[in-house]
């Protein structure tokens, strides 16, 4: 009588005063029973099996009378001692399970609707538990049917033996394990999904390949001991599943009822892990870091110091960088500007093994992580399948540019209109039909590329800010003195201290925000017209003023504006932000309006000073010097190839006429160009220079007596600031001498303003 083989498959255990009560539930489907020899014959061996099997809620269904309520009444107070939940079936007064049974028209679906409403008689606040609303919930799987054994009516219980065999008149199919509907209990192993209903183990495998939820597709396999069936099925197909449940209850030797019902909760619960795995996908990850007291002190000390920029410059020298301050600092803003609504793009241009992706990684190095989206190499629609917000505010990073040639066109859509979007033919797996799905993905975004090629996409490049590493042989030097320091007890002390750096940095970006720019003087600067290509460039530089602004963001008073009824705060760029975008530009835009790529004009500089010294030397004029293309590479140090293809562009550019000899012999070159000054300077630029109110006058053109006049120069009383950026740098004067300058005068806010037109070297 004491169905002990229950126990061991259910987490809820349905207990009748006495045998027929238990037999009568039995019949009605519920096959989680269990029957005592009265009211009060729950026995130690009963909790020991509750204990040893880890059976959990025990419904009471004991005789709604006195005997019957005091019974039940005893029993839960000794299991809710032993951290069993109870709950009571309430039975018609004065009936038993069986009485309701034999007065029910349906006595399953009414014993299974008593069950579900069973009364929790616990202390505290009651507990929820899923309600048996049918008899098909109420019969489930995951407890062991008694199977028919062949029994000698003569021997003991340890005599008992093996069910029959299959295909018997007797036996078609083995007994299977029933119950009441529970929750399967789903393991994850090596990436595959393992259910199991008593001797019934389920596997799938491939659910991860599952992105929508119209799909359910997976490999199914279901064993008992030795027999096993498998197929590749979609679990949201009727016929699908109809077929898998005869063949394999074939297969196993089941009723097809039982794997029909282990099928649906199978499904239930691989629909229920693809359903999280579709959700956790589409919900964007968070990966805001939060910074500890001390390291927000210490980013925010960085980011309010006066020399900020001098301090980053220091910093990448820290990290074993060696030289490129320009670089470097432009780098670092084009990467801060990823908070703006139109970031810069970045392209490092360089030969093989001069540096450009160290200078790239030592930028990219004090960004945090987290806004860093890097790749070796690229597909051509590959951009277009990310994740919507997968590159909002980030810095898309390709180690080279080659690598990203099939995906130019969709790198030139994102720097230029913000956004991605592609329409792209698919399958409708509901109707079979080919359909159009729409997919975007949604900027701003920062690029950043290294090339060796000396051709780059034209397109491309004119969006992008063009950085060219110093090849000289001066930094040369200076790399190889510090790769060997590095290898001194002091650099490994650098190396060690250099991770505080970086993290220093990472923790000032964070601290960020993507704040709007406004420029006060935007409507008095000034930028060169002479290409068409510099209407690209200006916006560049007024983004690079805007990058500087927003770098310092915590120097600045923050302001609201209400547009359209939306409050937008911002910050000002001020005078200073200006002067150091001029300086940066000058540089680094200047070489947008130079004809040549920033090589082949090395090579032309280069090409000047062999040709004056091979003139000295040979005491005639440089008009009279001609060289070969072995002589330069032999002067110079360049590879042939590289040389082979510089020369072919200078002499196409008319910089250098080719003679062809006579007779045998090499081709020779001849220098038909020499330098100006005005190669040297980025027309257009306009110095802006701010005085407070304690020196101008409230209504005066020109500054107090505190300081020179301000005239077609500015007065030696106020020097140019040389120290990061010297003039040796540009081969010109400093900021402060100007050519060419005209002087007006104007407000902006409460300060007196000065303008001046100049070209600035």
């Amino acid at each position: 009588m004491f169905n002990e083989a229950v126990f061991g498959a259910v987490d809820e255990l349905i207990v009748c005063e006495g045998l027929l009560d238990a037999l009568t539930v039995w019949c009605a489907g519920l096959r989680n029973v269990t029957g005592l020899g009265g009211p009060d014959s729950w026995g130690d061996e009963h909790s020991a099996a509750l204990e040893r099997h880890g059976v959990g809620r025990v419904i009471v269904a004991f005789d709604n009378d006195v005997e019957g309520n005091a019974g039940a009444e005893a029993l839960a107070e000794r299991l809710r001692g032993e951290g069993v939940e109870v709950f009571r079936v309430r039975l018609p007064e004065g009936s038993d399970v069986n009485d309701v049974a034999v007065a029910a028209s349906d006595p399953a679906d009414r014993l299974a609707e008593l069950v579900s409403c069973a009364e929790w008689i616990g202390s505290g606040i009651a507990p929820s538990r899923p309600a048996i609303e049918s008899l098909s919930d109420a019969v489930g799987a995951g407890v062991e049917e008694e199977p028919e054994l062949a029994v000698d009516e003569k021997a003991g219980p340890e005599d008992l033996v093996s069910p029959l065999p299959a295909g018997s008149p007797e036996q078609q199919v083995s007994p299977v394990p029933v119950g009441p509907a529970k929750a399967p209990d789903v393991q994850l192993i090596d990436g595959q999904a393992v259910v199991v209903f008593a001797q019934r183990r389920w596997r799938l495998r491939g659910l991860e390949r599952n992105t929508s939820f119209d799909v359910l597709r997976a490999n199914v396999l279901v064993s008992v001991e030795d027999r096993f069936h498998v197929d590749t099925l979609d679990l949201y197909s009727a016929r699908a599943r109809a077929t898998f449940v005869v063949q394999a209850a074939t297969e196993l030797r089941l009723g097809e009822d039982v794997i029909k019902r282990d099928l649906g909760r199978v499904l239930l619960a691989a629909e229920e892990l693809v359903e999280q795995a579709i959700t956790d996908a589409q919900t964007p990850e968070d990966t805001k870091i939060e910074l500890d007291p001390d390291e927000r002190a210490a980013a925010l000390e960085l980011l309010c110091a006066s020399d900020l920029t001098d301090r980053i410059v220091a910093d990448f020298g820290r990290v074993g960088v060696v030289g490129e301050a320009t670089n470097l600092l432009v780098g670092y803003l084009a990467a801060t500007s990823r908070l703006l609504a139109r970031p810069l793009a970045v392209i490092v241009q360089s030969t093989s093994a001069a540096g450009k992706s160290q200078l790239m990684d030592a930028v990219l190095g004090f960004m945090p992580p987290e806004d860093l989206v890097r790749f070796s190499a690229m597909t051509g629609q590959s951009l277009y399948y990310l994740g919507e917000s997968d590159l909002a505010h980030k810095v898309l990073a390709i180690a080279e540019e080659e690598g990203a040639e099939r995906a130019a066109y969709a790198l030139k859509l994102l720097q230029s209109e913000g956004e991605l979007s592609i329409a792209s033919t698919g399958k409708d797996n509901a109707s079979g039909r080919l359909v159009t799905h729409e997919y975007s993905v949604q900027g701003p975004t920062g690029i950043f590329l290294t090339t060796t090629a000396i051709d780059v996409d034209e397109e491309l490049l004119n969006r992008c800010l063009v950085l060219t590493v110093d090849e000289d042989r001066e930094q040369t030097r200076a790399i190889h003195s510090a790769q060997r320091h590095a290898h001194t007890l002091d650099g490994l002390l650098a190396k060690t201290r250099s991770g505080e750096v970086t993290a220093l940095h990472r923790n000032a970006q964070r601290l960020l925000e993507p704040l709007a720019v406004v420029n006060p003087f935007a409507d008095r600067l000034g930028f060169a017209d002479v290409a068409t290509r510099t209407r690209r460039d200006h916006v560049k530089y007024l983004t690079l003023i805007s990058a500087i602004a927003l770098l310092h963001q915590h120097q600045r008073t923050k302001k609201t504006a209400t547009i359209d009824g939306a409050a937008v705060t911002y910050i000002e760029a001020t005078s200073s932000d200006i002067e150091l975008a001029n300086r940066l530009a000058a540089e680094v835009l200047g070489r947008s309006l130079d004809e040549l790529p920033p090589q082949t004009r090395r090579l032309l500089d280069l090409l000047h000073e062999m040709v004056t010294a091979l003139a000295e030397e040979t005491a005639v004029t440089a008009a009279d010097v001609r060289f070969t293309r072995r002589q330069a590479r032999e002067r110079l140090g360049w590879g042939d190839t590289q040389l082979k293809v510089h020369l072919g562009r200078l002499v196409d550019m008319e910089f250098l006429i080719l003679h062809r000899p006579t007779g045998p012999g090499p081709f020779a070159f001849e220098l038909a160009w020499q330098p100006t000054d005005s190669a040297r300077f980025l027309p257009g630029l306009v110095q802006v220079h701010t005085y407070d109110e304690g020196r101008s006058g409230s209504e005066g053109q020109r500054s107090g007596s505190g300081r020179g006049p301000v005239g077609g120069v500015s007065a030696s009383s106020r020097p140019g600031d040389d120290t990061l950026f010297p003039p040796e740098t540009y081969g010109a004067e400093p900021l402060g001498g100007v050519e060419a300058s005209e002087t007006t005068t104007g407000r902006a806010g409460d300060d007196r303003v000065v303008v001046e037109h100049a070209e600035v070297g």
